[in-house]
């Protein structure tokens, strides 16, 4: 095992590796940029190296300033987090080339899951599941109309490369293609530009009515990729998810066992290595799936699946990472939901950056909180305004839920808008209580 662990980002997820890391007895070293100096993150960690400016193109993302950062400090690995750096596999190679543990999948892994049309073709060749498609960049808006009517409406339309929902939309009809087209065209050129990579743009027939589903993957060192069950992430804004939950209400353990089995195929057909998930759409009437991408990194929601298996994720990667191996327990038992809080109106979940006044967590058995922020911190503009995690674990889906309603209930944040109340609304929709969302709900919740 390396003595010492660089944590290349902020936050949340920073605090979050940096406690596992220190917890192991290894040196955790931080990287901080002008804007994020009084954050948690700074202070938690046994060294900080101020990176540069608030930008992070100058400061996160600035591959060289990181890697001078980790000779500075003789750091011998470097944990990537999640964003920023963490799915870039010319950033994870010049880590090994520096002789640094890596503590990610292989670099080769994550350039052949960057790209969503290549990731298509891998899974068509491993046999998972897969959307009818397009097995190339679409060029331009003709052709899009051309492979629409071979696929059959409705599509979905997006960027190739990036995450997050990067310029997706549905399109029915050949009107609403085109303006799908061109807006995901121009998503994807900006993201290209910012950080790399092909702006090219895929469609995929769109189910109507599905959920998100992710299956969390473990790939060893001895080359073994493991399923640690799943979360559905279908509680989403603008295609960004903000509510998580294991095990999914939607997926029976017939289909449960299929996409597992479906998700270690395509570990195993990229030589996956760490924490990683596969990411899937289901359609809950039929009780099917298909593969939508494989998200090379740790997961934001990755701490409801530690509350139901007892794992420590973080731990599984530097272990992973430094070629010893993994522990596992009995597997998912018992249900627990994430929320994530972010700096945003609660209505049409706007940024809304300011100092933080008032900060009051909830305490008890069953509820964990990974806050990036404190309070008489300053939430800024130049960065995702994810103030913390809500996390809460109970016997079953209905402990679960009441779990939640009082913990949101006395969380307390003041001096800016956040989406707490959106939290409370929710656990009130009858949908939700029920269990029989989709990634439509929150868009029916703020149309209604």
């Amino acid at each position: 095992m390396f003595e010492s662990v660089l944590v290349a980002n902020r936050g949340e997820i920073a605090s979050r590796v940096i406690h596992t890391v220190r917890r192991m007895g290894l040196k955790a070293i931080a990287i901080y940029s002008e804007a994020d100096a009084d954050l948690p993150f700074v202070g938690q960690a046994d060294e900080s190296i101020l990176l540069g400016p608030a930008d992070p193109r100058r400061s996160y993302l600035d591959m060289d300033a990181v890697l001078e950062a980790a000779k500075r400090t003789n750091a011998r690995a470097i944990h990537p987090g999640y964003g920023f750096l963490a799915e870039n596999a010319d950033f994870a190679q010049r880590v090994l080339d520096e002789g640094l543990a890596w503590v990610g999948p292989p670099p080769l892994a994550i350039a052949r899951m960057g790209d969503k049309i290549n990731a298509r073709n891998l899974m068509i060749e491993a046999g998972v599941p897969v959307a009818a498609g397009t097995w190339e960049p679409v060029p331009d808006a003709d052709m899009a109309v051309q492979e629409a009517e071979r696929i059959g409406y409705p599509v979905m339309v997006k960027a190739a490369g990036g995450g997050g929902g990067i310029g997706m939309g549905a399109a029915f009809d050949e009107a609403g293609l085109r303006k799908a087209y061109a807006t995901a065209r121009r998503a994807a050129e900006r993201f290209a530009g910012a950080r790399g990579g092909d702006p090219g743009i895929l469609l995929e027939r769109y189910i109507e009515g599905a959920r998100h589903v992710e299956v969390q993957i473990l790939g060893l060192a001895d080359g073994t990729v493991v399923a640690l069950g799943e979360r559905d992430c279908s509680v989403q804004r603008r295609h960004q998810k903000i509510v998580e939950e294991t095990p999914s209400p939607g997926v029976r353990p017939e289909l449960r066992a299929r996409m597992l089995e479906a998700a270690v195929q395509a570990g195993e057909a990229v030589g996956y290595r760490g924490a990683g998930t596969v990411e899937c759409l289901v359609d809950p009437v039929a009780q099917d799936f298909v593969f939508l991408e494989m998200n090379t990194r740790l997961q934001v929601e990755h701490p409801i699946t530690e509350m139901v298996t007892g794992l420590d994720l973080v731990e599984q990667q530097l272990l992973i990472a430094a070629g010893e191996a993994a522990s596992f327990g009995d597997g998912p038992s018992g249900h627990a939901i994430e929320f994530r809080i972010y700096a945003e109106d609660a209505e049409r979940f706007l940024p809304s950056p300011g100092q933080i006044k008032v900060w009051e967590e909830p305490v008890g058995e069953g509820i964990r909180i990974d806050a990036g922020y404190a309070e008489g911190n300053k939430v800024t503009p130049f960065y995702d305004p994810l103030l913390a995690k809500l996390c809460v674990y109970g016997a079953d889906r209905p402990a679960a839920l009441e779990r939640a309603r009082a913990a949101i209930e006395v969380f307390h944040i003041e001096g800016l808008k956040c989406n707490l109340p959106f939290f409370t609304e929710l656990l009130d929709n009858e949908e939700f209580q029920q269990g029989t969302y989709d990634t439509e709900l929150v868009d029916r919740m703020r149309a209604s």
